[in-house]
């Protein structure tokens, strides 16, 4: 598990089960207790653990206990403790439908054939406001094949992401890819969240032919990227797939040029420069996108100069403003923002480490030899994004000597990439 964002708070493992222990009346903070059940992840001991579950097992209907609660269920399933598991399968019956969500993903995480509980968590399916979506998921990562009829009934469900996880499930227990298409179709969806599920359900379902059309979906690089990573983890051992398939499309996602795109949005009139700056802060990245692709149309000097000054304004400190900004500063050649990418390239925040590859990529477009020794350096990271990024914008500076490194790295992916450039470089 990537715990890059989960030691935030700095305490320590006794603070946050003191936290934990603490009545609510007795904080400064009322939410502090569910501070505290998240921080426990980074402590897998007994102590932890216990500290969990009894505040599984203390029923109190007060909100904050609720949430307390239901991320003490989380964090056990985050932790794998299989000793929590009769705690947590007996919040299946919870009236609080958020705690039911928690303790069945929490029971996929920690796994288990135990069929009693398998089937409890099938008949869910029955019980009206649930989240179904993560039931139908946790089912089919526990191969549980006698809820496939239960399941069939959500295929043409109005929800978006719960239809993909059941005709991704389906797919999974009977082989048939009749329906897959309609999740690849989820992937041109104007819902972020349905783009965002069916990636997933396409992991899930190991549709290999989806990989593509992956590539071009409009969300963040990031989803995109782990799909295709998951997808090849899965179908490289098996013949399914090879490097050669998945390289256009994994070049294609670090780019991440919006030209490359197949983007849902679109404006029935040119906006003006500041909308299309403000379309950069937008959380659906497919606005993003479509607002960088237009600005690529509008006079470089002038967009560079607003891109400068909302940089200076919010952007320096907006995780996701900061990677489009610093792509676009890229693709423009606007070589006086050199050292402003370099800052990025540097920035070691856990929440700017997409605009690290974006910097890679940029300082590539800006052609500055400058460049040639940084990115050498920032293949000695474990960023995976950062080090395929370095390998790109190293050979479109002309320099291929980083191959050989690139080409023992602890990455399977790196390795690949850097064999078939070093081949057909020569």
């Amino acid at each position: 598990m990537d715990k890059r964002f989960a030691n935030i708070f700095n305490l320590t493992e006794d603070q946050a089960i003191a936290l934990l222990k603490t009545p609510l009346e007795q904080l400064e903070d009322p939410s502090d207790r569910y501070l505290a059940a998240s921080h426990l992840i980074n402590f897998d001991t007994e102590r932890s653990i216990n500290a969990l579950m009894e505040t599984v097992q203390e029923h109190n209907s007060e909100m904050y206990h609720r949430i307390a609660r239901r991320k003490a269920v989380e964090s056990l399933g985050r932790l794998k403790a299989s000793v929590a598991l009769p705690i947590i399968r007996s919040c299946l019956g919870d009236e609080d439908c958020y705690t039911v969500e928690n303790a069945v993903w929490a029971i996929g995480e920690i796994g288990t054939q135990d069929p009693e509980i398998l089937e409890e968590i099938a008949q869910l399916l029955e019980k009206p406001g649930q989240t179904y979506r993560v039931i139908i998921q946790t089912l089919g990562a526990l191969d549980y094949k006698p809820a496939l009829e239960k399941i069939k009934t959500f295929t043409k469900s109005d929800n978006e992401p719960i239809a993909s996880a059941a005709i991704a499930t389906v797919c999974r227990f009977t082989g048939d890819t009749t329906e897959m298409h309609k999740v690849m179709a989820f992937l041109q969806h104007s819902s972020v969240n349905a783009r965002r599920a069916c990636i997933q359900d396409l992991i899930d379902a190991r549709y290999y032919q989806g990989i593509p059309k992956i590539g071009t979906c409009p969300i963040s690089m990031v989803f995109r990227i782990r799909g295709i990573r998951l997808l090849a983890e899965a179908g490289l051992p098996t013949g399914n797939i090879t490097f050669e398939e998945i390289e256009p499309s994994l070049d294609q996602v670090i780019r991440d040029h919006p030209d490359h795109l197949e983007l849902v949005h679109e404006y029935d009139q040119m906006p003006s420069l500041e909308f299309l700056i403000n379309e950069l802060y937008h959380t659906d990245f497919g606005r993003c996108y479509l607002g960088s692709k237009t600005l690529l149309k509008l006079s470089p000097d002038a967009v560079a100069d607003a891109l400068l000054a909302t940089y200076a304004d919010k952007a320096h400190n907006d995780y996701g403003a900061h990677y489009h900004v610093v792509k676009l500063l890229g693709w423009l050649k606007y070589t006086d923002a050199y050292d402003l990418i370099v800052e990025a390239l540097h920035n070691k925040a856990p929440q700017f480490q997409k605009s690290r590859a974006a910097a890679a990529i940029a300082l590539g477009n800006l052609g500055d030899e400058r460049a040639i020794p940084l990115l050498k350096d920032s293949l000695n990271t474990k960023i995976f994004n950062l080090k395929y990024a370095s390998l790109i914008a190293l050979e479109q500076l002309g320099d291929t000597s980083a191959q050989d490194l690139a080409a023992n790295d602890s990455d399977w992916l790196i390795r690949s990439k850097a064999v078939t450039k070093a081949v057909t470089s020569h």
